[in-house]
């Protein structure tokens, strides 16, 4: 195998871990937006480090793990509509990110382009489709992940954005191969 496959998977691997111990950490603090603002930066700072398929590799686990350790929602029926939401972000990112580098406004307009997309796949995917026709829930219920797969959506994925842009040129210059 070459070193590229496995450095791969390392850092696949390290991104997916770090996103799942960040929502242990953050979690039981009870604050949907501090931990939803720490999974869209990493999500943000995975694509744009190690590329697009350790973005989408990361977006599509989060929720799996998330929901496998007790974290986030209890329905195993949204994984699906939040890894899509998770990749939204992660495809807007990289095609953004990419056009930074010849025109700074699009690397900085990243984040928030980024989150209006992620919040209308959830909303579209949760809102409009899941809570109505998939979950069976209470009106309180009901309401509740609406809430939460709405507008808080737009906030927490622009937080994250706006942390990426400040880590993501020094983890570029900490993790450049040096010559020699």
């Amino acid at each position: 195998m070459t070193k590229k496959p496995i450095l791969w998977i390392t850092r696949t691997a390290v991104f997916t871990a770090l996103l799942v111990s960040l929502q242990f950490v953050s979690a039981p603090m009870g604050s949907h937006y501090l931990t939803g603002s720490l999974v869209n930066l990493t999500l943000a700072v995975s694509v744009m480090i190690c590329g697009l398929a350790t973005g989408l590799t990361v977006a599509a686990m989060s929720p799996v793990f998330a929901w496998l350790a007790g974290l986030g929602s209890p329905f195993a029926q949204l994984i699906p509509f939040i890894a899509l939401g998770n990749m939204s972000l992660v495809v807007v990112w990289k095609i953004m990110g990419g056009l930074g580098g010849r025109h700074k406004a699009f690397y900085f307009l990243a984040p928030f382009a980024a989150a209006i997309v992620k919040f209308a796949a959830l909303y579209t995917g949760i809102v409009l489709i899941a809570v109505p026709y998939i979950l069976e829930l209470n009106s309180n219920q009901a309401a509740a992940i609406s809430l939460t797969f709405s507008y808080p959506q737009i906030i927490t994925a622009s937080i994250g954005g706006i942390a990426a842009l400040t880590v993501i040129s020094p983890i570029k210059k900490a993790i450049k191969p040096r010559g020699g």
